[in-house]
């Protein structure tokens, strides 16, 4: 059964919001065994007078640290008020063996329409593991699968190919946000690094998709942080005619914007627009998109949240100023509450004009050294997976255009 709660709106404040909403969360389902649990859920929306929605995730082993194994969907027909039960697609994404006792999955999922197409591209990138771990020292590229909806199957994941040399021997569009545009090209946001680099860079990708294969045809400006581990899992979104671009970094988070989607200004940290730090940290951000405006989905500190690791939970979402490039502190609201695990890996899904959705799951690992968290724990939490619905008080036209 789906349990469904609303959220309720801050106290208002002297701020005209251009897009009101109200939140309907909805548990999609719930369960944990104390040895794997679902991440990544992400979802992509085959429009029609109903649209279906298709939620990918990857089980998780809690044991280690990023142990995947072959992504699984669930799929609702009737906007949620049925799902089908997950299902892993072992045949077509599962572990691939490759010499010298190495493993390769395809993760880090996140589903799209593409509506030149009219398929489902689901694009991530690929893991190895050598002993049941993940490999320190690795080759890394985007991969992608196409789902079949009269069939309810993903095609067997592929790898793209990338110009030749180091630079992009260790380079992935895992956990991103994408912009495909009218003629069906693709603005693919990647993060990079040569294999003796210890920073990861980011570019967004002008891609080619024919319906079949995803092809690499140019790249924008090289986005650096001399710090830490650079910048990794950037997303993309266009709001009024620009591009924003949000990036993960150890000690900040932080947002570009670019007039083509290729070439982007200096990335700034995310601030509120009091000036004071947003206090996301080595956590992805996403955006949501409205027609009339734009927002931002984050974790941060600050919010009694300190037993949830790297605070990634609870959501909040709020609005985004696109001029100031900061977050509008007054606007700020929960979108799915914390109950001790993080919430930190998550996607958006415009569903139709009426909804867009982020779905999240609650990823049962926490502080070490005791890093997996017990069935029982104080918190309540249980690996439930989550559909938050942002539902419009004015139609998002163009929803699927974004």
């Amino acid at each position: 059964m789906i349990r469904r709660i609303f959220l309720p709106a801050l106290a208002a404040s002297a701020y005209a919001a251009p897009a009101g909403y109200r939140i309907q969360l909805d548990t999609i389902r719930k369960g944990y065994d104390g040895k794997t649990c679902w991440v990544h859920p992400r979802a992509g929306a085959i429009p029609g007078k109903t649209p279906s929605i298709v939620l990918t995730m990857s089980p998780l082993d809690v044991s280690g640290s990023d142990i995947f194994e072959a992504i699984a969907d669930m799929r609702t027909d009737d906007l949620g008020r049925k799902w089908t039960e997950p299902a892993q697609h072992r045949s077509t994404l599962e572990r691939r063996a490759e010499p010298g006792g190495v493993t390769s999955v395809i993760c880090d999922f996140y589903p799209k329409w593409h509506a030149k197409t009219r398929k489902l591209l689901g694009v991530g990138h690929t893991a190895r593991y050598r002993d049941g771990k993940v490999m320190a020292e690795r080759r890394r590229e985007t991969a992608y699968s196409i789902y079949d909806p009269a069939a309810r199957a993903w095609s067997p994941w592929v790898t793209m190919a990338m110009p030749a040399g180091p630079k992009f021997e260790n380079a992935g569009a895992g956990s991103v946000q994408r912009v495909d545009a009218a003629d069906g090209s693709i603005l693919l946001p990647v993060y990079f690094k040569e294999p003796a680099s210890k920073a990861y860079s980011v570019t967004v990708l002008r891609c080619r998709f024919d319906g079949r294969a995803l092809a690499y045809e140019t790249h924008g400006n090289e986005l650096r942080l001399a710090s830490e581990r650079g910048f990794v899992e950037p997303s993309l979104a266009r709001f009024d005619g620009r591009y924003f671009l949000s990036l993960r970094n150890d000690s900040d988070g932080y947002a570009a914007s670019s007039p083509d989607g290729l070439r982007f200004d200096e990335p700034r940290p995310l601030r509120f627009d009091d000036g004071s730090s947003l206090g996301n940290y080595n956590t992805q951000t996403h955006w949501v998109t409205h027609a009339n405006a734009l927002f931002l989905v984050y974790t941060r500190k600050g919010a009694n949240n300190d037993h949830v690791f790297r605070h990634r939970a609870p959501l909040f979402i709020a609005h985004f100023d696109p001029a100031k490039m900061a977050v509008i502190r007054r606007t700020e609201r929960i979108a799915v509450p914390e109950r001790g695990a993080r919430l930190g890996n998550f996607g958006v899904v415009n569903v139709n004009e009426r909804e867009t959705w982020i779905t999240t799951a609650e990823w049962m690992q926490t502080w070490g050294p005791n890093f997996v968290m017990p069935r029982d724990n104080k918190y309540g939490s249980d690996n439930s997976v989550y559909a938050a619905r942002l539902i419009w008080d004015t139609p998002n036209r163009g929803w699927d255009s974004y």
